[in-house]
């Protein structure tokens, strides 16, 4: 089998989407994601489709601001791009489908239980890779003291400090004066350090 033409395809998704095509562009972004799974404009495309099926005006100014930080050679421009579209409470299930066919499980209209996206973790083999492909398609829910920390060191050890951090602040004023969270803070704050 002939490898896709990632330029091209991107191309083609890029137009498509411009002229408020998303179905058509939301298709041609999966071609480009079943090939290369990690190509993060591909990823962030297909999300943006996924929104412009619902809110074109919405679509196209988030894809603008994309464009001008990427214009700006600002090397984390799909990092900063994913902290935004991470605080948009959007959940979808067409690029679920996209990004993994074969989960039929996982139920990405209201999101998936930790526990079920634990299990799509064993599946991928890797917490990073599953938390990457869930992220653009639908929200894990939380619903325990216990899964939140567990979640929380997760995204510690990923690097994914700001998005720890978020959810890190969501939690303290559920969980106020629990010294887990005091530990979480602490834990976040030597690896961020170390980092710099």
């Amino acid at each position: 089998m002939r490898k896709v033409n990632i330029n091209r395809l991107l191309t083609r998704a890029e137009e498509q989407f411009s002229l408020g095509k998303y179905k058509s562009a939301l298709t041609t972004y999966g071609l480009l994601l079943r090939e290369y799974p990690t190509h993060s404009d591909a990823k962030i495309g297909a999300f943006l489709c996924d929104i412009g099926l619902e809110s074109g005006d919405e679509a196209q100014a988030l894809y603008d601001y994309y464009q001008i930080i990427k214009e700006e050679q600002r090397e984390n421009a799909t990092e900063v791009m994913t902290d935004l579209i991470n605080t948009l409470d959007i959940t979808k299930d067409q690029i679920g489908k996209l990004l993994a066919p074969d989960v039929d499980k996982i139920d990405y209209q209201d999101g998936i239980s930790y526990q079920d996206f634990l299990k799509f973790v064993d599946k991928r083999g890797n917490f990073r890779i599953a938390f990457e492909d869930v992220m653009f398609s639908t929200r894990v829910i939380l619903k325990s003291k216990d899964e939140y920390i567990e979640f929380i060191k997760e995204l510690i050890k990923m690097g994914q400090y700001r998005l720890a951090e978020q959810f890190l602040d969501s939690m303290s004023s559920s969980f106020e004066k629990s010294q887990d969270i005091y530990e979480l803070y602490y834990k976040l704050d030597k690896e961020k350090n170390s980092k710099e």
